[in-house]
């Protein structure tokens, strides 16, 4: 855990050093050590606090959705709710001003989801009746979204998010092939049962193939002839099966990182870090720790 912290750490920082710009001196100096260094003892400070900070945040939110709770207690969640707002404005505010090109931070992944986590309620603030345009509940809900500024701080969201890109050519070719499959069944028991017994259309047809295949089967719409009950048991063995695809997909890679050491190193957008290539032989399935080539013994070449 706590290796996989200090990779994470030093991952998040060679990219804000390389693509945001690190400043070079002064009071931004020292507030992007603590935002963005991770793996000095102020900035793990700053990241464990962040997390309290947006874990309380998002309880506060869910706690106002109950009516018992907040008719008793309106105001104090009103209350939290700009403490925490004021919170991470001051902090998305630190992070642009502290960085040399604070415009990619801006529009990187991080930077949208801190600016939604500060946003709703400045909006709910500006457009307190506008039920035309948009409901206010829709903006108080926006704010549960601040839990997504959790994968900035935690390894293990970065290693799984690894994993998931990787897989991501596998799981497509997988869900196509899924998507094809309903989509032939669903037609199929739409001509094979008709209307009569609920499938009304090919969609909702679709939508039944998809609910037996996920073995879910709501049970509000249902085969009744001999031949369509035989097709739902052959779909409801099939989607057994095919549940257990994208996780096998997954847990591959995931392995394969923690294999070579790759870890929560190789999420885009967080610095890359690919293991080093061996100059002498050409090997390339080197750990990111390794100093020396397990092939040749050669010194493995690291960039600084």
């Amino acid at each position: 855990m706590a290796d996989n912290e200090a990779t994470g750490g030093s991952s998040r920082s060679s990219y804000a050093r390389t693509h945001l710009g690190e400043p070079h001196g002064g009071w931004r100096r020292v507030v992007y050590q603590i935002a963005f260094e991770s793996e000095t003892p102020a900035g793990r400070l700053f990241d464990k606090l962040l997390v309290v900070a947006i874990l309380a945040s998002v309880a506060v939110v869910i706690a106002d959705s109950i009516s018992a709770l907040n008719q008793r207690w309106a105001l104090a969640f009103e209350i939290a709710e700009w403490f925490f707002t004021i919170l991470f404005t001051v902090e998305y505010l630190l992070r642009l001003a502290c960085l040399r090109r604070p415009a990619r931070y801006a529009f990187s992944f991080f930077g949208v989801v801190d600016l939604i986590a500060i946003l709703p309620t400045y909006l709910a603030l500006l457009f307190p009746a506008t039920h035309a345009l948009i409901d206010v509940r829709v903006l108080r809900l926006l704010r549960i979204f601040r839990i997504f500024k959790l994968t900035a701080y935690v390894s293990e969201y970065q290693a799984l998010l690894a994993a998931l890109v990787a897989s991501s050519r596998k799981i497509f070719v997988f869900i196509s092939v899924v998507a094809m499959v309903v989509v032939v069944m669903g037609s199929l028991m739409y001509v094979i049962e008709g209307p009569e017994h609920g499938f009304t259309s090919i969609p909702v047809s679709i939508y039944w193939a998809v609910t037996t295949m996920t073995t879910v089967g709501y049970g509000d719409i249902s085969p009744q002839s001999p031949l369509g009950q035989f097709i739902t048991s052959l779909m409801m063995l099939v989607g057994w099966g095919t549940l257990a695809v994208p996780t096998g997909i997954v847990t591959t890679e995931i392995a394969l990182h923690h294999r070579l050491g790759r870890g929560a190193l190789a999420v885009p957008g967080l610095g890359d870090a690919a293991p080093a290539t061996c100059a002498n032989c050409g090997e390339d399935a080197h750990s990111t720790r390794a100093q020396y080539c397990h092939q040749c013994g050669a010194e493995l070449a690291r960039s600084a």
